[in-house]
């Protein structure tokens, strides 16, 4: 027997042979890594500030931006949507890095870079045409997710079967279409206790206000409007309120709450007295007469 037939004749079948050339390396695609990192510091920052109650940079009382940054869309399963950013930028960055010994690892990539450009869409759609505010994060973080998208759809291994187009963008999209429908799904208060049954106390609070001439002045797109809502859960409905701009952030304001010289929101007034930002059900029943809410 040759010396060659001998070396492989002591391993056995599924075995590699010691002269088997390891897997080669494919260099850093430093683009990659490069905007992966840009999306994890901006995400990291915006989930600390939102964390710590602050607002970002830039983003003063009452802007555009702090609009966005605070509205009810800024806020996803009790943490801040930056989180979330954050950490889909993080697992892009570990599947650039694998994709150096592992090609196939760039459907993974893909398929999580479709969903981040999806949520950004579908968020970026929100702040234009609902909240009608944009934010510079907001769309610094839009650019760096659709170009992480674009940059692997170039950086395609066409030489790998498994990769061809039609095998490779099914599941990416599919998974991008579901993310997004969740999100609105969540969004549209499904699952709020704005959806549930009344609470008789919260009721009878709402129609009391209602009664006795109480009016909440409020915005669609504003935060703290929402926060005053949410209070009344599903009796919400049953508020005296006033939305003092139902052409748009922008458009013309309701007559009453010209009239009124509302200025900001939400605005109360209760017995002929004005009352402004949020108040607790507590202070409502107060101020309107109404019997406290009992103890637990």
């Amino acid at each position: 027997m040759s010396k060659k037939h001998r070396r492989h004749a002591k391993h056995g079948p599924g075995e590699k042979s010691p002269e088997a050339p390891a897997r080669a390396a494919h260099p850093l695609d430093p683009w990659l890594i490069g905007l992966a990192a840009a999306g994890i510091v901006l995400t990291g920052y915006l989930a600390l500030v939102a964390w710590f109650g602050k607002t970002p940079a830039f983003c003063g009382p009452d802007s555009d931006c702090d609009l966005v940054q605070q509205s009810r869309w800024a806020t996803l399963l009790g943490m801040p949507i930056a989180f979330w950013g954050l950490a889909t930028y993080a697992l892009l960055a570990r599947l650039a890095w694998r994709l150096r010994t592992r090609p196939s690892a760039w459907r993974m990539a893909l398929a999580v870079a479709a969903v981040g450009a999806g949520v950004s869409w579908y968020l970026t759609a929100i702040s234009l045409f609902v909240i009608e505010a944009t934010c510079a994060w907001c769309l610094a973080s839009f650019g760096i997710s659709n170009a992480l998208l674009v940059l692997l759809l170039v950086r395609r291994p066409a030489h790998m079967p498994e990769h061809a187009w039609a095998k490779a963008l099914p599941a990416p999209a599919g998974a991008a279409f579901v993310a997004v429908l969740a999100l609105g799904v969540y969004f549209s208060g499904f699952f709020n206790p704005a959806s549930g049954p009344e609470k008789p106390y919260l009721k009878g609070l709402a129609v009391h206000l209602k009664e006795s001439g109480a009016r909440f002045y409020g915005a669609y797109w504003c935060p703290t409007c929402q926060k005053q809502k949410d209070l009344f859960e599903a009796s919400v409905e049953r508020l005296p309120y006033v939305e003092c701009t139902p052409n748009g952030r922008r458009g013309v304001r309701n007559f009453d709450c010209v009239a009124n010289q509302v200025e900001s929101y939400p605005t109360w007034v209760i017995g002929g007295q004005r009352y402004t930002g949020v108040m607790s059900v507590a202070q409502l029943a107060a101020l309107s007469g109404y019997p406290p809410p009992r103890s637990p």
